[in-house]
């Protein structure tokens, strides 16, 4: 029995659509078919309906699938303990992150993890947009937020300190905010959409009503106008304490409260059956984050 031939028919299933199996292995949809039909024709029996807009598994499908998931998993920890450091991983691994987070802290880490695994592909998609991660094939999604998702796995990787932030220029101008009251004041640099941020207070988290002139759906958005004068912002220090030195950008410090951390999340597809370039890509950006003010 043909490992390859299991996992397409695994995917297509958790996917939904035999395409959407086929990108993520990294196929063409015609070479995805065909070997299905040859699992299919192994064990003599129909897997799945196949609709033009639809695949779902058929009773024999839905009694093989428990078993092609543990003979793929069973592969996968013999591989890994065969490598225990990771070396050998092959195949294309997609990942996908914010935009800022992907520039300023995937992307540098990425080059070492590559020459660590010379036979693996790397996909990095850069996005401030949700992205349904299942239907476009991605590997693991690296998220600063609140999951919405509960269908998806996810592993805590750390927290996301957050600060306010103005320019000097701006603080010169109108004053530092001392308090949480004083924030209605001040021209706040909001998420588009986004009318509140959270605060802890002594323990307990609440959320701030907040406005200002602009709004912008990106955190480099955000830091721009911070930087240009146009108000405070509300950044996380991965991306904030990187520029401090150069002094466009100063921390506010209220007296009553401080911004609530967010969480770094690794969001798999599935739980079950993470493969070894995942794991080791995970673990390879959990020891990175230290350095970059996330812990």
């Amino acid at each position: 029995m043909d490992f390859a031939e299991i996992e397409i028919f695994v995917e297509a299933v958790r996917v939904g659509s035999l395409a959407g199996a086929a990108r993520r292995l990294g196929l063409s949809a015609m070479a995805a078919s065909r070997s299905l039909g040859n699992l299919e024709a192994e064990l003599g029996v129909r897997l799945i309906h196949r609709t033009t807009r639809s695949l779902s598994p058929t009773t024999d499908g839905e009694i093989f699938l428990p078993h092609a998931v543990a003979l793929l998993e069973g592969r996968a920890g013999a591989l890994a303990d065969l490598r225990p450091d990771g070396k050998g991983l092959t195949g294309r691994l997609r990942i996908t992150a914010s935009t800022a987070f992907g520039r300023k802290v995937v992307a540098p880490m990425l080059p070492s993890f590559m020459r660590d695994h010379p036979a693996l592909q790397v996909d990095l998609l850069t996005t401030d947009d949700q992205v349904d991660i299942v239907g476009q094939g991605i590997d693991v999604a690296i998220r600063i937020a609140p999951l919405r998702d509960n269908r998806l796995a996810a592993k805590r990787l750390a927290d996301s300190p957050r600060a306010l932030w103005a320019s000097p220029a701006y603080l010169e101008a109108f004053g530092q905010p001392r308090t949480l009251a004083d924030l209605a004041d001040h021209q706040c640099l909001v998420a588009t959409g986004s009318s509140h941020w959270a605060f802890v207070h002594e323990g307990k988290a609440f959320k701030q009503k907040v406005s200002g002139r602009f709004s912008a759906s990106s955190i480099e958005a955000v830091y721009e106008a911070c930087r240009g004068g146009l108000g405070i912002a509300n950044l996380s220090r991965w991306y904030a304490d990187p520029v401090l030195d150069n002094a466009d950008v100063q921390q506010i410090l209220l007296e009553d409260a401080e911004p609530e951390p967010l969480g770094i999340w690794a969001v798999y597809p599935s739980s079950h059956m993470i493969p070894p370039k995942v794991r080791m890509f995970v673990r390879s950006l959990e020891q990175s984050l230290p350095a970059t003010g996330a812990n």
